[in-house]
């Protein structure tokens, strides 16, 4: 029997800068790569049974480069493409991480706050141990809450109602570690996280982030509910089973959408790539958009993950591998100090990834290069 899943959409991200070249004699040099690029993602697709990709490459500041494969929606034969509307799944965390940022940028809220100073039910909530921290808004940023791992069973969560998280947490939530100890990825920790957006600004917590980070980039075709997509351009899950293609069901939007429920296109995505790129390197000129500063907060190493001493790259080259977590988004550094942020995500029928915003750090001053890193380590 063969599983596999459709509608891969992927990110491969490059930071600004290139040792001496202009942007667009880099950008020209990408381009000219596109069909080795479609060749690769077309073989990839078909070796591991995909029935449709979408992808794109980011620099500069633009989408440089796009391009899908295969069918979006096999019984109506609808062809992929870069306008084509994908659920992002855990993608969609730093998104929630950045509405947090946007939430502290307006005094509203601090990471090291109480979670229960927003969702008052944890108060109530018992400990692991007694002399267990509160959990932290901080906490739940980098699955530092003590909660257990919760994959797959948080993906069957997405259209839960905020009434029935609120029922959850008063029914006592069990802990793995006291709060601050370790890293345990939770989409539990995600949800609450959605529902401290909402409580603070008090607005539905996917209006908030519409209005505050959507709108601002430009993404007007982002949406949270699939019933909400056009028809032609919705990509549906499925997985390759008994050499059949069996479609997975879609489940509708609700509280869990923090940790999952995003639905976007590679070229609406793009914009928000390419504004986490844009907080590189450092500068004078005036902060754009809704948090650009505190992106670079977002891709630091706040709670170490794990050390991979035999990691090898997808060409069988061995080379260490150090992870963490930032706030809503993954990181990592290899052997030879290249450092690696992004975030994959994934739920019945669906793949994603976004991987990298790369840059090397050099001991010496010098021109900021860029590296591309093939995703699958995340």
């Amino acid at each position: 029997m063969k599983f596999a899943l459709t509608s891969l959409l992927s990110f491969l991200l490059i930071s600004n800068g290139f040792g001496q070249d202009s942007s667009g004699d880099r950008a020209a040099r990408i381009k000219a790569t596109l069909p080795v690029i479609e060749k690769m993602y077309h073989d990839y697709a078909e070796k591991n049974h995909f029935p449709s990709v979408a992808f794109g490459i980011v620099a500069d500041g633009q989408l440089v480069i796009s391009g899908a494969t295969g069918f979006s929606e096999i019984a109506t034969e609808t062809k992929a493409s870069p306008g084509s509307l994908f659920r992002i799944a855990s993608m969609s965390k730093s998104v929630t991480a950045m509405g947090i940022l946007a939430l502290r940028k307006e005094g509203k809220l601090k990471l090291d706050d109480p979670a229960y100073l927003y969702i008052p039910e944890l108060k109530e909530m018992s400990s692991l141990t007694n002399d267990a921290p509160a959990i932290t808004i901080r906490h739940l940023l980098t699955h530092q809450a003590g909660f257990p791992e919760d994959n797959p069973w948080g993906d069957r969560q997405l259209d839960t109602k905020d009434e029935q998280l609120i029922e959850l947490i008063k029914k006592g939530i069990s802990f793995s570690n006291v709060p601050g100890i370790t890293y345990e990825y939770s989409n539990l920790g995600f949800a609450m996280l959605g529902k401290i957006i909402s409580n603070v600004s008090g607005k539905p917590y996917q209006q908030y982030i519409d209005e505050v980070i959507f709108k601002p980039l430009g993404m007007d075709n982002t949406i949270w509910e699939y019933t909400k997509a056009p028809q032609n351009l919705l990509a549906h899950g499925y997985r390759f089973e008994d050499d059949v293609w069996k479609e997975e069901e879609l489940e509708h939007d609700g509280t869990y959408g923090a940790m999952g429920g995003l639905i976007t296109s590679i070229d609406d995505f793009s914009k928000y790539v390419a504004f986490h790129l844009s907080a590189w390197p450092a500068g004078n000129v005036p902060e754009t958009g809704p948090v650009l500063r505190s992106v670079r907060e977002m891709q630091m190493p706040w709670n170490f993950n794990s050390l991979n001493a035999q990691f090898k790259y997808p060409g069988g080259r061995p080379c260490a591998m150090a992870s963490a977590y930032g706030y809503g988004l993954r990181w990592s550094r290899d052997c030879e100090g290249r450092t690696g942020i992004g975030h994959t995500g994934g739920l019945p029928g669906l793949w994603q990834s976004m991987a990298d915003l790369t840059r090397i750090r050099h001991r010496n001053p010098g021109p900021r290069k860029s590296h591309i890193r093939r995703n699958g380590h995340y």
